[in-house]
């Protein structure tokens, strides 16, 4: 095992990286070593789709193939090796049948196929001692430093392209551009690329690609359920029977609240679920009640507390054995952990989420009705857009004198009070976006309003990061200027690889001086740092008075 994927890799004096028999997040060597192999065949899968695709030839079941099966490979996501089993047996068929789509291609365009080599080539072992005894040959190698770190980070961002796509497909958005495009940057990295400017400018390509998808994400949620408006949102428990549902898809939870209707169970949303409340089409749901708990760091204390059945629809699984509720804990979609009953989708059908129902209704419910606390989300681009001249005015006028974007995933690790503190000590003339679960730790701070706009503005899931670009677009663009010109701070907290495919979303779209922390990424050199420091002006964050004291100097001046 040898896994440098996230924030909680092991670094110390001895190692940089997970390497032993468990990773920091609590998955076993032999499932990372699995994944590993898994993405090897995915990479032979792009080797012979792209060449395919350029002879004209296309299937839709390859295409669709890849993005579910790299969402299993992400962080905190699948932990059940007996899963990766089967999807490596998978994977290989469809790259064979992505070879013979290939050679099927060139006999009709008359054209000699290729003899490729690598992951086009392997042969998965049919034991898992077999397939243990490959994991080095399907990892990436790590010969140069900077060359092992610009193929992490585009491993990385297509992984975390690769989830959101999912998400997106789930809600009926997909793109062949956008597959196309998966197959030819598994095909690169496939080739083992050691060229630095070509590695850089690929990690770029994939954040544009990114932006694609995370634009077709917004539209399935957006022609779904209606576009997200400001409401309040209970985040104190009701009496009563209770499911929990926890993730980011949100076509989940509206299928159980379908099949919840009238059962006498009220559902929760947690962690990055909360923005469903703002959904027109979820909110007609009278029993969806509320909000509970905060990010996905904490769950193992707010699962255990919570006396209900919980499903888990996306990332930020972990171990639920800890504390004594993994009898009362379902997952669907790519994530899961062995031992834990999974929901699958019978073909062409719906989920039967009966079995949670069922849980819920045989535990003990709340017994009591908490006295009453809201906070305020749901300030998507088309809320705060509507609101443009009022913005403008309050700009124009000095009222407004910044923005700041606190956006990004949470975590355990130390320093990440940065992002409580420096939305706190914001000055009140500053409007504070945010989007993620880092929001967690100031949500329900009373931040007040300028001119009737509130200063904390909650635009949703990470999964709405397009949704933040477009107000920083449509701003500049109200004001006649490029983006970096705006009175505008991203702050971003990285965690895992939906923050890395989003930060080469930020850098390819030219967005500089982009505040990351609470930690760099350890995969990234100090030479490639500072290549991302000359480029792009990142900079690392450091104490949020004297960061925001720079800023608003800067500003000033």
């Amino acid at each position: 095992m040898f896994c440098i994927q996230c924030e909680q890799t092991l670094v110390n004096d001895k190692a940089t990286g997970c390497q032993f028999k468990k990773g920091k997040c609590g998955k076993e060597a032999e499932t990372a070593d699995l994944q590993d192999i898994l993405i090897y065949l995915l990479e032979g899968i792009g080797q012979y789709a792209h060449r395919a695709r350029q002879l004209g030839a296309i299937d839709a079941s390859i295409d669709r193939f890849i993005p579910p099966a790299f969402f299993t490979t992400l962080t905190n996501v699948n932990f059940d090796s007996d899963r990766f089993i089967t999807l490596i047996a998978d994977a290989e068929k469809i790259r064979d049948q992505a070879r013979a789509m290939y050679i099927a291609a060139c006999e009709k365009k008359g054209v000699k196929p290729e003899q490729l080599t690598g992951p086009a080539v392997f042969k998965p072992a049919k034991t898992m001692d077999g397939l243990l005894a490959q994991a080095d040959e399907a990892s990436i190698k790590r010969d140069d430093p900077d060359v092992f770190g610009l193929n992490c980070l585009a491993l990385y961002g297509l992984k975390g392209t690769a989830a959101y796509c999912e998400h997106a497909m789930m809600l009926g958005k997909e793109s062949e551009a956008v597959f196309g495009k998966f197959h030819e940057y598994l095909d690169f990295l496939a080739s083992n690329p050691t060229d630095i400017g070509q590695l850089l400018d690929t990690c770029l390509k994939i954040g544009e690609m990114n932006l694609t998808v995370m634009e077709l994400l917004d539209a399935g949620h957006n022609d779904n359920f209606g576009n997200p408006e400001p409401t309040q949102v209970r985040v104190t428990p009701v009496k009563g029977k209770a499911i929990l549902v926890s993730g980011h898809d949100i076509v989940d939870l509206y299928n159980l609240l379908k099949q919840t209707e009238g059962k006498g169970v009220n559902v929760y949303t947690h962690g990055e679920m909360l923005p469903a409340h703002s959904y027109p089409k979820l909110k007609q749901f009278k029993h969806l009640v509320g909000n509970y708990g905060t990010a996905w760091q904490n769950q193992q204390a707010e699962f255990a507390a919570f006396p209900g059945a919980i499903l888990m629809t996306s990332n930020c699984l972990i171990d639920p054995n800890v504390n004594g509720y993994g009898d009362r804990i379902f997952t669907t979609g790519p994530v899961g952990w062995k031992g834990l009953p999974h929901i699958e989708a019978p073909v062409g059908g719906q989920k039967d989420y009966s079995q949670v129902i069922d849980c819920a209704l045989q535990q003990p419910g709340f017994t009591e009705e908490q006295i009453e606390q809201f906070i305020t989300i749901g300030f998507g681009r088309h809320t705060v857009m509507s609101v443009a001249d009022k913005v403008i005015d309050g700009v124009k006028s000095g009222a407004i004198e910044h923005f700041f974007l606190i956006g990004g995933c949470d975590g355990a690790a130390p320093g990440r009070n940065y992002y409580a503190d420096f939305a706190t000590h914001a000055p009140d003339s500053t409007v504070v976006m945010t989007l993620g679960c880092g929001k967690y730790r100031f949500n329900r701070n009373d931040f007040g309003d300028i001119g009737g706009i509130p200063r904390l503005l909650d635009i949703g899931q990470c999964n709405d990061s397009y949704s933040a670009i477009q107000i920083a677009i449509a701003l500049s663009n109200a004001f006649g200027c490029g983006v970096n010109d705006l009175p505008l701070t991203l702050v971003v907290s990285w965690f895992e690889q939906k923050a890395a495919a989003v930060l080469l979303t930020l850098l390819a779209l030219g967005i500089r001086n982009i505040h990351l922390g609470p930690s760099l990424p350890h995969f990234l050199t100090p030479n490639l740092l500072n290549v991302l420091v000359d480029k792009f002006a990142l900079r690392p964050i450091g104490d949020a008075r004297d960061d925001i004291a720079r800023i608003m100097k800067k500003e000033a001046a």
